[in-house]
């Protein structure tokens, strides 16, 4: 067999190499789309609920819990949203479409942020015609165990979180 027969073959099994991967991520996030969040997704987001009541009651003195809802029908790249009914419903929508390349940011910085402004919300404290983002808010945010307490998503803390420590230390 000569030289450039070889490399034909060579270049063909990368190609078709190639072509299995990109298949198998594409089936990846189709599926990740179309199903519900994996079980240890669901685990990790009710463990993390559980630390923040834990600091709410040491912190604020009280305990209250909203539900979680995990959607797709939150646009673009905002990560979570808490919202109010006119009934006084409290609920806290986390972003599905983010979820599997941010759960680490979701976990530690969201669920938090979302917690104080339900809890804002419970205690009367929220103030129409603002968004939220209050010194109150932000205080309730840390005592519920947030660790980035900011307005809003701060992309470069999450793009950090992805690069191995090599290169973030």
């Amino acid at each position: 067999m000569d030289f450039l027969k070889k490399i034909q073959i060579f270049f063909a099994i990368i190609i078709v190499f190639a072509m299995v991967i990109l298949i198998l991520n594409w089936y990846d996030s189709y599926s990740f789309k179309n199903n519900p969040i994996p079980l240890e997704y669901r685990q990790a987001i009710d463990e993390k609920e559980q630390e923040v009541l834990h600091y709410m009651k040491k912190n604020l003195g009280f305990k209250f819990q909203v539900p979680i809802v995990v959607t797709d029908k939150i646009p673009g790249k905002i990560f979570g949203v808490t919202s109010m009914s006119e009934d006084g419903k409290i609920t806290i929508y986390l972003n599905k479409k983010v979820m599997k390349e941010s759960m680490d940011y979701i976990l530690d910085s969201v669920i938090a942020h979302e917690y104080a402004h339900a809890v804002l919300f419970k205690t009367g404290d929220f103030k129409r015609g603002t968004d939220g983002h209050s010194e109150l808010w932000r205080q309730v945010c840390i005592k519920l165990g947030g660790l980035n307490c900011q307005k809003y998503v701060d992309s470069h803390d999450v793009i950090m979180r992805k690069l191995p420590t090599i290169f973030t230390h």
